[in-house]
């Protein structure tokens, strides 16, 4: 026998796991980056992103699109990686309110992305869009989190 889900509360729900999803995916990307337990790294970016998908707005799809670039980058998993972070810098970059911090992600993640992927020049212009973004952040707290992704980042050879 099936049961009715009120369509709100579902939406709550689906909320909920969103959030706590990419909150443990960052968490873990930060603090253990290539050290992450793999099959936990996947499973939480991509459910975190199925949930946004349920419920969110277009800016949190594409914030769930920015981890999971994170994750394939941070796994060595460079096609995927690539393709996701290209998405997210194209959404991103042509949104006049994109937050000053949430630019240098963009760019940090679209760099280590390049990296990894082996596109030597687009991997240096997208590292030194990351610099000019990082030194653009008014918030010092702000600049401390992003700093955190950067410094993963292969500096261009």
């Amino acid at each position: 026998m099936s049961q009715s889900v009120d369509p709100a509360q579902l939406a709550q729900w689906h909320r909920y796991f969103a959030v706590e999803c990419n909150n443990l995916a960052w968490n873990m990307a930060e603090s253990e980056g290539q050290a992450a337990d793999p099959a936990a790294l996947l499973n939480l970016a991509h459910s975190s992103a199925w949930h946004w998908q349920q419920t969110g707005t277009e800016q949190q799809k594409m914030r769930a699109v920015m981890l999971l670039a994170q994750v394939h980058t941070l796994l060595g998993l460079a096609a995927t990686a690539l393709s996701f972070a290209e998405q997210m810098r194209v959404w991103f970059l042509a949104q006049a309110d994109t937050p000053d911090w949430e630019l240098a992600f963009v760019h940090a993640i679209h760099a280590h992305a390049c990296a990894i992927a082996g596109k030597t020049a687009e991997h240096a212009a997208a590292y030194h869009h990351a610099e000019r973004a990082l030194a653009a952040i008014a918030d010092e707290q702000d600049r401390a989190i992003v700093l955190l992704t950067f410094q993963q980042v292969p500096k261009p050879t």
